[in-house]
């Protein structure tokens, strides 16, 4: 090895405190604070006239920060202001990494923190709202019919391997610049830990404001339904109010039913407020948005609400953008001779052109695509075989014994029991109840469409065909390189065997084997 690439192992991470920030900031990412609630919510958890029928908080997200399509066949032109956005947002990427592990280490103390300090405050507040509780109650209320459904655990199966970035390749990447010396064991246990704590952390802040949401929501719906009563039986002001409207609507019934039925009330259920769901942007940008409007202070919040969606992507694409560059060093994929500098430009450029895609009138439906399939099955077959291969090719007693030289002891029957035998037996059992429920259904998208005949919902349309065949590709491109690189190195093998048989040389004619690189 020469002495520029002695140079590149020896860097390492300034502390243990920059080194496990990075690491939590990777694992806690937007999955914990905009598809977690979802789940949970999922399964019991004036313009014009676009604007009127819909909501001001719709109308604003789709058509005029996004100008969205109606389909995904129809794709727009990429719109300006978006690019803008995207542009800012990748060059702070390349300032935060632009000199690797050390000015990552820095960035780290901001990025990941802030969400905590944030989420702090967003519960303090929430737990002061009228309808908190209600919220509260419904995060915490199981539905035990729906647990039944083996979706259920497929999603939550997928939304952990999404939450905590396993099999992405950002915590090896991060952790390859720690000490060799390192209680790595120590370590994954606390990343977990505090990136499930950071789940339900943040589900509790934003279902207490939900719950505010929804108790809003419901009373206006009562109150509508109370003026309509009272203008229309001629009773006076303040004889029905939200405590007694059952029981007028029970009496009326039952002495005037025609006359109630032709008022055509609205109805009005508190857990229907709160079983409507969304996911993703839909969450952050729409429902939340909506409760944050409620709020005294509006702006305040908004603005507190979104700094910390944005830390939290940028911690997050700190793991990935490593897992990405740290093997272009490793695998000596460019020349040494070619400034870190410029290869992190190259990459954040590359990253840039390719997210135009989600800028275009049609981009919020790629951005589904891309959250619901990337990582589900290529994660889960991913995994799969990194267990296989450090397990049963590589060996359990080896591996073992590398923990034993990290951390001091070799690890306990436990971990064992999980790594040789339950966890790939639950992957397999995932990965194919997964591929099976799939394939029993072509894959849809919501579509905000005004000429939809129950808009303001969107409307639930099947991907086109080309769509599905990106669909395809996402799901098969990054797992094709492991039967690749299998048949690859068996054919290696294979070579060297029968050389070897031959009494030739297989390393060349000076009879010396290669320095490892």
């Amino acid at each position: 090895m020469d002495k520029t690439r002695d140079a590149q192992e020896e860097v390492k991470w300034k502390n243990k405190v920059e080194y496990m920030l990075t690491s939590i900031g990777f694992a806690v990412g937007i999955g914990n604070v905009w598809r977690f609630p979802f789940l949970c919510q999922t399964y019991g958890g004036g313009l014009n006239e676009e604007c009127v029928i819909s909501t001001p908080v719709n109308f604003f997200w789709y058509r005029q920060t996004l100008n969205i399509t109606t389909d995904i066949k129809i794709s727009g032109s990429p719109q300006w202001w978006l690019v803008v956005c995207l542009a800012c947002a990748w060059l702070t990427m390349y300032i935060c990494i632009i000199k690797g592990i050390q000015s990552m280490g820095k960035a780290v103390y901001v990025t990941t923190t802030l969400p905590y300090v944030v989420l702090t405050i967003f519960l303090v507040r929430a737990l002061t709202l009228p309808g908190a509780t209600d919220g509260l109650v419904y995060l915490f209320t199981p539905d035990w019919e729906i647990l039944k459904n083996p979706q259920v655990w497929l999603d939550a199966s997928t939304q952990i391997f999404f939450s905590l970035s396993v099999a992405f390749g950002g915590l090896i990447a991060i952790s390859s610049y720690a000490n060799e010396k390192n209680n790595c064991e120590k370590d994954a246990v606390i990343v977990g830990l505090i990136n499930s704590g950071t789940s339900l952390y943040g589900a509790i802040s934003i279902f207490a404001i939900l719950g505010f949401k929804a108790n809003n929501g419901y009373n206006s719906c009562l109150n509508g339904n109370i003026l309509t009563l009272t203008n229309h039986f001629e009773y006076s002001d303040q004889n029905i109010t939200r405590d007694n409207y059952d029981h007028w609507v029970d009496y009326l019934n039952s002495t005037y039913p025609d006359e109630l039925s032709s008022l055509q009330l609205k109805p009005c259920n508190l857990k229907t407020f709160l079983d409507q769901s969304a996911s993703g942007t839909g969450l952050a940008f729409i429902v939340f948005t909506e409760a944050v409007l409620e709020m005294p202070g509006s702006q305040l919040w908004a603005v507190l609400f979104f700094l910390m969606l944005f830390s939290l992507g940028l911690s997050s694409m700190f793991g990935n953008a490593e897992g990405v560059l740290r093997p272009f060093s490793d695998l000596n994929l460019v020349p040494k001779s070619v400034p870190k500098e410029l290869i992190t430009g190259a990459f954040c450029l590359m990253s840039f052109l390719i997210s135009l895609i989600f800028t275009m009138g049609s981009g919020n439906y790629w951005v589904e695509v891309f959250n619901g399939y990337v990582g589900s099955v290529p994660l889960l077959i991913i995994a799969l075989f990194e267990l296989i291969g450090v397990v049963y090719i590589y060996g359990m007693n080896r591996f073992s014994e590398d923990i034993r030289y990290m951390t001091g002891k070799r690890p306990n029957l436990y971990w064992k029991i999980c790594w040789t035998t339950i966890s790939p037996l639950m992957l397999l059992v995932v990965l194919i109840a997964y591929v099976v429920l799939q394939a029993q259904r072509h894959p849809t998208y919501p579509a905000w469409n005004p000429a939809y005949e129950h808009f303001p919902k969107t409307e639930d349309k099947p991907y086109p065909d080309f769509a599905f065949a990106v669909i395809v590709l996402l799901c098969t491109v990054p797992v094709v390189s492991i039967p690749l690189v299998a048949i690859y190195k068996g054919i290696q093998k294979a070579k060297w065997t029968s050389s070897t048989k031959e009494g030739l040389n297989p390393y060349g004619n000076d009879g010396f084997e290669p320095e490892a690189q």
